[in-house]
């Protein structure tokens, strides 16, 4: 089932890497954002991924700093403030992040941790520019900070439960959609 979503994931048009809106606003818009956006939902999973990889106490640290950064990026998007480069940035968590499990990195380093708060400023970013016009920005940013949530935690649980090898194409699969989109 795993294989066949990334898969499936992998083979979906660039058209859809364009974050249109996704319907209501405020909390249920925040929350499907990074759900329905095939690059965030797969560079939020990888830090899941590489947080259980790093078998050590301060790996709950990567999600934690992505989703302080991604907050700071979304304040910075939410003031207009566009970072340059954000689909590139966001592009490059794939292949980073994807690169780094398909790698089999398993230690926790400083560089993992930098890594996933620039990738969080990124995704934030991206987020907080595509703040639906009319909506609460309280809610929108309680949707995608628990989405993001989510989705870390679903990645830790997977790379918990599934053999290192498929972690390491789960990986490489996600850089390929990285490098893919890229095109």
């Amino acid at each position: 089932m795993n294989r066949a979503l990334i898969v499936l994931m992998t083979l979906a048009p660039a058209a859809a890497f364009a974050h249109p809106g996704h319907g209501d606003h405020g909390l249920v818009s925040g929350f499907t954002h990074p759900l329905f956006g095939w690059d965030h939902l797969l560079a939020m999973v990888a830090v899941g991924m590489l947080a259980v990889l790093g078998r050590e106490q301060k790996a709950w640290q990567l999600p934690l700093a992505f989703v302080a950064a991604m907050v700071a990026g979304a304040l910075l998007g939410i003031g207009g403030v566009g970072i340059a480069g954000v689909e590139t940035g966001i592009l490059a968590s794939l292949v980073v992040l994807g690169g780094m499990l398909a790698a089999g990195v398993t230690g926790f380093t400083g560089l993992a941790l930098g890594l996933c708060a620039l990738f969080g400023l990124f995704h934030g970013n991206a987020h907080g520019l595509e703040l639906p016009a009319h909506s609460s920005a309280l809610g929108y940013f309680a949707g995608f900070v628990a989405a993001t949530a989510l989705l870390h935690a679903a990645g830790w649980l997977a790379a918990g439960k599934i053999h290192a090898t498929a972690v390491r194409i789960a990986g490489g699969a996600m850089a390929g959609a990285g490098l893919l989109a890229a095109i």
